[in-house]
């Protein structure tokens, strides 16, 4: 009673491990200001939780453009992008009238310890949009005005650092001096700001860069460069323009000569019986998997589908997580030993009988699905744990080419404003969860974070030991999801767990036209979420 959240917040802090960063005040999330409490439920959110721990990396990233700014007074700074996520931090890129050098990085890491050593407030004030797109021509901040022109709101929150301004799509900390967990590494043509993740909210991790994922995320920035499709701003442009059925033309074909130097990857290697795909949830597996079967046989080569769900074990053997509840992404979910013995057997010329598994009864079933391998006869074996060598142990090594797959999003909301990744395969989950389940919002939005953690463990470890890497996302696919996506997240109930997450992701889709999937080819990976594709999902 009488207290602003933020004293609160300073109050109750003692009695939390790790730091408060956000409060819940009757159930909305809030930024700890100088709102005034009176008789209201408080709980407070720290950097341990995943919305804390982003709006701690979104409030450092505040810190370090102002630190680039103060550091380099004499210098001409055209622009500063923040990229993507590089091992567990952010890849920048910096476009100026200087190299960036590990000296340069020194001082603005120094000058960033002095803003957090001085504990600098971070205001928040509200100006009308048509302000906001004068303001940032004035900074030479062309994404932000892009960005403006298609917001419906009249008003736009900017936050101010001891009077650097700019624009950021979620909450922000209220003072830095809360911000002093951060490193920058000097890496390829820019540098990585290094944060930490919820895990360990206090520990700056171990900057590992793993360099064919950095690769392949550096050439779909290229492209989306190419395409003039970087920011959701130059998005919206197209799609008013008309003009983006060839952009969508143009990125299928793309996606289709990066399958093709796949294929050639593959003959080159004359070993290969068994293509081993994996990659987390909702990167569109099963269309890769098809298309690149389609070239496959293009170039002489038999393919053969499988799908490792049919190796599962019997339902009373599945291992059970922490929980009690039954873990089929444990790697000893499947029959390895079955698996292994199968694939041996196949690759000594032998016909095998191929299990079918049945979800209704949890057990295994033998048909007449014969199989025998020639000498143009190819496996394409797709599972989460096909990267992960000890899912195939009895095989020779010359045997496999592995390939992994995901939606690494190219797109950017504008220069400092990243599009995440695992928020594109959320909201092709959400679509094709409710297209083919009949799932809820609020259902697949309840098990995302558990199918995250399945990631983490069982496919993120093993991504740079494939031998060739695919991102499926289409910088335009958003556009194509708000339609479908929209409504299922409407239909979250605010006394609904997920009524937070759905209300997010709601604000995130808000900068985004909406575009038809008419023209989307039947091929698509995109068709696999929005239906209407060739291939059976």
């Amino acid at each position: 009673m009488g207290k602003t959240l933020f004293e609160l917040a300073k109050q109750a802090q003692p009695d939390y491990p790790h730091q408060i960063i956000l409060a819940k005040v009757d159930g909305k999330l809030h930024e700890l200001k100088d709102t005034e409490i009176e008789n209201e439920k408080v709980e407070y959110i720290t950097t341990a939780a995943a919305v804390g721990n982003e709006t701690y990396r979104r409030s450092v990233v505040l810190l370090m453009l102002h630190a680039i700014y103060q550091t380099a007074p004499e210098h001409s700074i055209d622009r500063v992008t923040i990229e993507y996520s590089i091992s567990k931090g952010l890849y920048c890129s910096l476009k100026a009238d200087f190299q960036v050098t590990e000296e340069f990085l020194a001082r603005v890491k120094t000058k960033m310890q002095e803003i957090v050593a001085a504990d600098i407030p971070i205001t928040k004030r509200m100006i009308q949009t048509s302000e906001a797109v004068k303001l940032f021509e004035k900074y030479g901040m062309e994404d932000k005005t892009k960005l403006f022109k298609y917001r419906r709101s009249s008003y736009v929150n900017i936050y101010n650092l001891d009077g650097f301004e700019d624009y950021f799509y979620g909450y922000m900390a209220p003072s830095t001096g809360m911000l002093g967990v951060f490193d920058l590494f000097l890496y390829d043509e820019g540098f990585v700001l290094q944060l930490p993740v919820k895990e360990a909210p206090e520990i700056v991790p171990e900057f590992a860069p793993q360099q064919k994922l950095f690769q392949v995320l550096k050439e779909s920035t290229q492209w989306a460069n190419m395409l003039g499709i970087d920011t959701v701003g130059a998005l919206n442009e197209h799609i008013t323009n008309n003009d983006m059925n060839s952009l969508i033309l143009v990125q299928e074909a793309l996606q289709e000569q990066k399958i093709v130097e796949i294929v050639n990857s593959i003959k080159k290697r004359k070993s290969t019986k068994f293509v081993m795909i994996a990659g987390p949830s909702s990167s569109g597996k099963t269309t890769f998997a098809n298309r690149l079967s389609i070239q496959l046989r293009a170039n002489g080569y038999k393919p053969h589908p499988i799908s490792v769900d049919n190796y599962f074990v019997e339902r009373e053997q599945t291992p059970l997580d922490e929980d009690g509840n039954y873990n089929f992404e444990d790697l000893h979910a499947i029959d390895i030993e079955l698996f292994n013995r199968h694939m041996e057997q196949l690759l000594e010329g032998k016909r095998v009988c191929m299990p079918t598994f049945n979800f209704k009864t949890g057990k295994k079933e033998y048909g007449n699905d014969y199989l025998q391998l020639g000498a143009e006869d190819i496996l394409v074996i797709e599972g989460i744990h096909c990267l992960n060598d000890e899912m195939s142990y009895m095989l020779p090594k010359e045997s496999k080419y592995k390939i992994y797959i995901s939606a690494l999003t190219q797109l950017n909301v504008d220069e400092h404003n990243r599009v995440a990744t695992t928020d594109g395969r959320l909201i092709r989950r959400l679509v094709r969860d409710s297209r083919t389940r009949g799932a809820s919002a609020a259902r697949t939005l309840g098990m995302w974070e558990s199918v995250r953690k399945g990631e983490e463990k069982n496919i993120f470890p093993f991504q740079e030991y494939a031998d060739a890497m695919f991102n499926s996302a289409m910088p335009y696919e958003l556009s194509v999801l708000k339609p479908y996506v929209e409504p299922l997240l409407f239909s979250v109930g605010e006394d609904e767990p997920e009524y937070q997450e759905a209300k997010r992701l709601l604000k995130f889709l808000a900068y985004f036209l909406p575009y038809t999937s008419e023209n989307i080819p039947i091929n698509s990976i995109v068709r696999e979420f929005v239906g209407g594709g060739c291939f059976k999902v």
